[in-house]
């Protein structure tokens, strides 16, 4: 494995361009080796999605089968039951023991860090990389500040000096897109072209739209 490995996971209901364009920009600008995206089984923190994690991960296989270095992960639904990011780290920390890992993930994932499992555990198994836009002001989690304290860099090359322990801030051009947004248009019956890869948009039956649209109407009330 040349390079770092990085880690990006989410519900991915659907996959969009949004989540491509990321993972491609992490990749190119912090030199990773491969970026794994995993999509959740049973999310810790919100509703599991009315499509099928099997289903999810197959969308996940068409959307970047075109792009080298992108890797669908299945580990999270392998295991089965709460999926927990730490519990995928270890997984993989033990699969690459000195290979530098490095999780990435929004900046509203990052206000929120000290509510995850084991949370402080995630820095001995990984580097967080913390997605931002350019005019977006990103601060540590006060409950958070002290674990974190003293352990941030602006430079990617620190990423590949050690396995884990280390965070910092991308700025990333990110896509106005989102999946909640997707799942509107499709109850609406409008089209979702351009903001979905193709692959995707092509596979979709009845079936999924209606499952997706329940996901929207149970994130909504």
């Amino acid at each position: 494995m040349k390079g770092p490995i990085g880690i990006f996971g989410g519900a991915f209901a659907p996959f969009h361009h949004g989540h491509l364009r990321l993972a491609i920009e992490a990749r190119e600008r912090l030199e990773l080796g491969q970026v794994r995206l995993v999509p959740t089984a049973l999310p810790a923190h919100r509703s599991a999605s009315k499509v099928s994690p099997q289903r999810r991960l197959e969308w996940l296989k068409l959307g970047i089968r075109r792009e080298p270095g992108l890797v669908a992960d299945d580990c999270e639904i392998r295991r089965g039951g709460v999926s927990y990011t730490v519990d995928t780290l270890a997984a993989l920390r033990a699969e690459f023991p000195e290979t530098p890992l490095v999780l990435l993930m929004g900046a509203d994932a990052f206000a929120h860090l000290h509510c995850w499992n084991r949370w402080p555990q995630l820095l001995e198994l990984a580097h967080l990389v913390v997605i931002a836009r350019a005019d977006t002001r990103l601060e540590p989690p006060s409950e958070a500040a002290a674990v974190l304290a003293g352990r941030e860099t602006s430079d990617p090359t620190v990423l590949r000096q050690g396995p884990a322990g280390r965070w910092m801030r991308l700025d990333v051009p990110v896509l106005d897109i989102s999946s909640t947004r997707i799942r509107r248009l499709l109850k609406l019956g409008q089209s979702v072209r351009g903001l979905v890869p193709d692959a995707i948009l092509n596979s979709l039956t009845a079936a999924d739209t209606a499952a997706l649209t329940q996901d929207d109407d149970a994130k909504t009330h």
